[in-house]
């Protein structure tokens, strides 16, 4: 996709998503947004940035102003950091100015983004848990995936409890027990995927990655690709990252 065209779609989701407020991206934004393109970032991955820093205010009460795209940058490029470390992409880098709230929710260009606190072994556990137990409770996964699921749900349960006096040589072991685990409920989430849907994963793993093609190795580009079709395969289930990152 184009400079201009990624834009313009980029223009059309923030109007959409300021309840139908024109903000044009024009100027020095239109600058920056193209500099998305510039490096790459699947619309996808920007449309997932504006929504959450739009879902974030929102949370902070109404606003009487539309949101601006200056102020999604650093949500954008988050995700662009998370996408590329997910498909083995590298990080995102080259990043523009981070705009984020201060502390009367007003948001301030120039700061710099938040850390954001890690979280420990066990609450990663009960966060995949509780999301497993959700898309089973709702039935939304099939004959196929749900007995996995569940299974799955069966297995950290029951080490939950014990996980936080893991150490050592005995935690390195249960987090790459977890990443063999995440791979077995990815590779039964592709075995339950009808053919047809899978094909439009894949379609759109390799639209996303289309920028990268030429920069990479082919061994590269098709672990890559395997890595952007099952991110997508993981949303389209909305499946929980069973692996743990340190």
């Amino acid at each position: 996709m184009d400079a201009d065209s990624f834009c313009r779609d980029v223009e059309a989701h923030l109007c959409k998503r300021n309840a139908g407020h024109l903000v044009r991206i024009v100027g020095p934004a239109f600058e920056m947004v193209a500099g998305w393109a510039a490096q790459g970032i699947p619309l996808k991955v920007a449309i997932r940035g504006i929504d959450a820093c739009v879902d974030r205010r929102a949370a902070k009460g109404p606003s009487r102003r539309p949101l601006r795209i200056e102020f999604c940058e650093a949500d954008v490029l988050d995700g662009f950091d998370q996408w590329r470390r997910a498909v083995g992409g590298g990080t995102a880098g080259g990043g523009g100015t981070a705009v984020t709230g201060d502390e009367s929710g007003t948001e301030t260009p120039g700061d710099e983004p938040k850390a954001r606190p890690g979280h420990s072994l066990r609450a990663h556990l009960d966060r995949v848990v509780t999301r497993l137990t959700d898309r089973v409770s709702a039935g939304a996964l099939g004959a196929g995936l749900e007995p996995v699921a569940e299974a799955i749900i069966g297995e950290l349960a029951a080490e939950r409890a014990s996980s936080r006096s893991l150490r050592g040589e005995a935690r390195a072991r249960f987090i790459e027990r977890l990443q063999q685990i995440d791979r077995r409920l990815i590779a039964e989430a592709r075995a339950a995927t009808p053919v047809e849907t899978l094909g439009a994963i894949d379609r759109e793993a390799q639209q996303e990655l289309g920028s990268f093609k030429s920069r990479l190795s082919p061994d590269d580009y098709e672990r890559a690709l395997a890595a952007a079709s099952d991110k997508l395969l993981r949303e389209h289930w909305k499946l929980p990252d069973v692996g743990y990152e340190v």
